[in-house]
């Protein structure tokens, strides 16, 4: 999967923080996990639309 993240908006959203560069990679795939998540529940109730309470 492509990069989910952006990686000037985490370094802004952590202003004032050192962000490593594995930080990225680790964020990137907490991100799809939930992405998998969300749709095994849109799916799970038989709807294509994902939906916030699917997070």
């Amino acid at each position: 999967m492509t990069d989910l993240i952006v990686k000037s908006a985490v370094k802004d959203a952590l202003e004032g923080s050192n962000v490593s560069a594995d930080f990225y990679e680790a964020l990137d795939a907490e991100v799809e996990e939930l992405l998998e998540d969300a749709a095994r529940r849109t799916e799970a109730n038989d709807r294509k639309t994902v939906q916030p309470r699917d997070l």
